[in-house]
């Protein structure tokens, strides 16, 4: 019983791009894993940019920061 979860920025990914996302997933653990798609599990949570960091800095403020040099 895979359980995948898969963590992106809060940007607009739509329902569709979700979807996709699931499916091909799921789709991969069958193909490589032999795994079962009915006991498949794959969660996407969305994370505000002000909550993921990199570089010790989060998300919103490496944009500000990269806009400002740009």
């Amino acid at each position: 019983m895979p359980y995948v979860n898969i963590k992106i920025t809060r940007e607009g990914a739509t329902a569709e791009q979700k979807a996709k996302i699931i499916k091909g997933v799921t789709d991969l653990l069958v193909d490589v894993l032999d795994k079962n798609p009915a006991t498949t599990f794959v969660v996407i949570e969305e994370v505000d940019l002000d909550n993921w960091g990199v570089g010790g800095v989060s998300v919103t403020e490496l944009r500000k920061n990269r806009a400002k040099t740009s």
